[in-house]
């Protein structure tokens, strides 16, 4: 059972927007962009910055034409921007320039409604360290940098949404998170409001390394406590009973509920309750260490053989991440998914910052929240505290609601923002007063 009103909201909004329920990805532009990233040989971030046909500096510059091209056919709908910056760690002991390769949208909100579909765009071999050496890249990240751009597509051919949409191929993942960290915080130092992060990283195949085979289903990973929280807020979300709700594990559940409600796409969303998969990480994790909600796409079943491996044969078994280990129908699905919640998200206002519970030793709960700019109504939901899913006690206009007979010792209560056009944010959870 999804959240049901949320749920409701969304089947609305896919059933009245034909940009949500007509969109498709095409597998084979998909493939056509993955095979051109792997033919500038080796993407890693040492690689050359110059060159124009090997290297990373060539792939980025392909990538930047092929927004630039998007922008003209959309009549300038698009902007294009290079994000720079000298950064250094244990993997790049001397330094390098890292650039993300970004495309914007402006929305309605300008940057006070931000959503971020993202992919990295550097690859690597069995040694991290080795810039030389072919590396294909082709699942990891080729497909995400492929979605990324093959989003752009899509999307620029629809009206102005309320959110602004950032396009963004990340340099340097295979070497720290380091155009995460980039990203993140140039977001935080201009000042966005960023509703939601998608990360896509390893999206394009399907075969897993003991041959089970995986094609209906995606991963979405999210954090439960919050990285960017604090000892004592953390407390807080623990005497809330919240470990399960931060903004980012509602950002997950969006997900899902959007996979659901456009059942065409053919992808259920399996979401794990981990920021990332065990013992590893992702460019959205620097997103969430600045309080950014993200989550991360991954395929339902991974292939150890064909990531971060040389290329060779050994005991009949092929190692690296080569074009024709993936398959395409199933990146279009997750390309798909990618978009419609993205426009789910971008057609709704922002969801309220804080929601704050009262009814301590009462027989009734009590919710208020921050408005939300754009929300012309709030819907107010609750779950008992054994249960998963969300249910729908009321709508209201105010920022404020009484939940008669509900009491708080059992129950949790989240509000999510519903726009002019009846599209629905996230749901923000409530929790304990403020401390004075």
């Amino acid at each position: 059972m999804k959240t049901r009103f949320l749920l409701a909201s969304l089947l609305a909004l896919s059933a009245t927007s034909p940009a949500i329920a007509e969109e498709k990805a095409n597998p084979a532009r998909l493939k056509a962009d993955v095979e051109k990233l792997v033919s500038f040989g080796t993407r890693h971030t040492l690689s050359s910055a110059t060159d124009p046909k090997r290297g990373i500096g060539a792939a980025r510059a392909w990538a930047k034409t092929e927004f630039e091209k998007i922008a003209q056919s959309c009549k300038g709908c698009l902007t294009t921007e290079l994000l720079e910056r000298t950064m250094s760690g244990p993997r790049v002991p001397n330094g390098v320039n890292i650039v993300d390769v970004l495309a914007i949208k402006p929305g309605k909100m300008g940057w006070d409604h931000v959503i971020i579909i993202a992919g990295h765009i550097d690859s690597r071999v069995s040694d991290v360290m080795d810039f030389t050496k072919d590396a294909p890249g082709a699942n990891d990240d080729g497909s995400g940098s492929a979605l990324v751009i093959e989003a752009a597509r899509l999307m620029a051919k629809q009206p102005q949404s309320e959110a602004t949409i950032v396009f963004a191929l990340l340099s340097g993942e295979e070497q720290g998170l380091m155009g995460g960290r980039l990203l993140a915080e140039t977001a935080k130092e201009r000042g966005w409001k960023v509703t939601a992060m998608l990360n896509n990283d390893i999206v394009g195949n399907t075969v897993g390394t003991d041959g089970r085979k995986v094609d209906s289903v995606v991963r979405v990973f999210s954090e439960g406590i919050r990285a960017s929280e604090d000892l004592t807020a953390q407390m807080a979300r623990r005497g809330s009973g919240g470990e399960d709700d931060g903004p980012s594990r509602g950002l997950m559940r969006y997900a899902d509920n959007v996979a659901a409600a456009n059942p065409a796409i053919g992808l259920d969303v399996f979401g794990v309750r981990r920021p990332d998969r065990f013992s590893r990480g992702g460019d959205h994790l620097p997103a969430l260490e600045l309080g950014l909600p993200a989550i991360r796409f991954t395929v339902g079943v991974e292939n150890y053989h064909h990531q971060h491996q040389d290329l060779r044969t050994e005991n009949g078994i092929e190692y690296g991440d080569t074009v024709d280990k993936m398959d395409f129908a199933y990146l279009a699905k997750v390309t798909a998914l990618n978009v419609a919640t993205a426009n789910a998200l971008a057609s709704a206002p922002p969801a309220p910052e804080t929601a704050t519970l009262g009814g301590a030793v009462s027989s009734d709960t009590s919710v208020s929240w921050t408005a939300a700019p754009g929300a012309v109504r709030y819907r107010v939901y609750q779950r008992r505290a054994d249960a998963q899913d969300w249910t729908l006690e009321q709508e209201v206009e105010a920022t404020e609601a009484l939940l008669k007979g509900l009491i708080v010792d059992d129950h949790f209560v989240g509000v999510s923002s519903v726009g002019k056009n009846g599209a629905e944010s996230t749901i923000t959870f409530g929790g304990l007063p403020p401390r004075k």
